[in-house]
């Protein structure tokens, strides 16, 4: 027969421990009201300082990413400028090629004379121009070479090289007419030239003839 006394003592003891757990239970129940209740009041208090707020509008905004620039060919782009400098001497000189006429003009070997007085005439519609005007030498001699790479690309046959009458040089001396007239012999793309009209910049500019593409 079980023991009486055994078994009201152990459920003495499950009271107990059911009545920790519960009284362990309202404790943290109360803490977490507490920390709740702490919660609110510190944001109550945040809010009245900073006062009313809106939300940013974000409608018409647009997410753009912006494209990534392209890598630039440093070294390619200085062989080319090099190129550009060597195929263009300052030593070479073009006196004895010149015709004796006002215009002092050129023609490569081949070319018929009938070409250059067209071309003294404005046969052939200026395409494009390029004006050299305030350059130094090296930079002239630069842009005149990409200048005409790029217009032998576009299929270009006329355009106009101003290099200025040298009148804001040192004792008003044309430096560029000259050195132009000798780069432009050094292009194969060049088959001619001769000083423009009045009207297209008279002793200040040539009128270059390309070669057809």
């Amino acid at each position: 027969m079980p023991d009486p006394l055994k078994d009201f003592t152990g459920l003495k003891s499950l009271h107990k421990d059911l009545k920790k757990q519960e009284e362990a239970r309202r404790l943290a129940e109360a803490e977490r009201l507490r920390a709740e209740q702490e919660a609110q009041v510190e944001a109550d208090l945040f809010r009245r300082s900073i006062g009313d707020i809106a939300p940013l509008k974000t409608a018409g905004k647009a997410d753009i990413a912006l494209p990534r620039p392209q890598p630039i060919p440093r070294q390619h782009l200085a062989d080319e400028q090099a190129a550009l400098r060597e195929s263009l001497s300052d030593e070479f000189t073009i006196d004895s090629l010149l015709d004796t006429d006002e215009a002092l003009s050129y023609a490569r070997t081949g070319i018929g004379p009938d070409v250059v007085r067209k071309l003294r005439r404005g046969h052939w519609v200026i395409q494009a121009q390029l004006d050299l005007h305030g350059m130094r030498t090296d930079e002239a001699r630069d842009a005149l070479g990409e200048f005409l790479r790029n217009a032998a690309k576009r299929g270009l046959r006329c355009v106009r090289i101003i290099h200025g009458k040298g009148l804001g040089s040192v004792n008003k001396t044309p430096v560029l007419k000259s050195k132009v007239r000798n780069w432009l012999v050094q292009k194969e793309e060049v088959i001619a030239f001769c000083q423009a009209r009045a009207a297209d910049g008279g002793a200040g500019a040539l009128i270059v003839l390309l070669q057809a593409s």
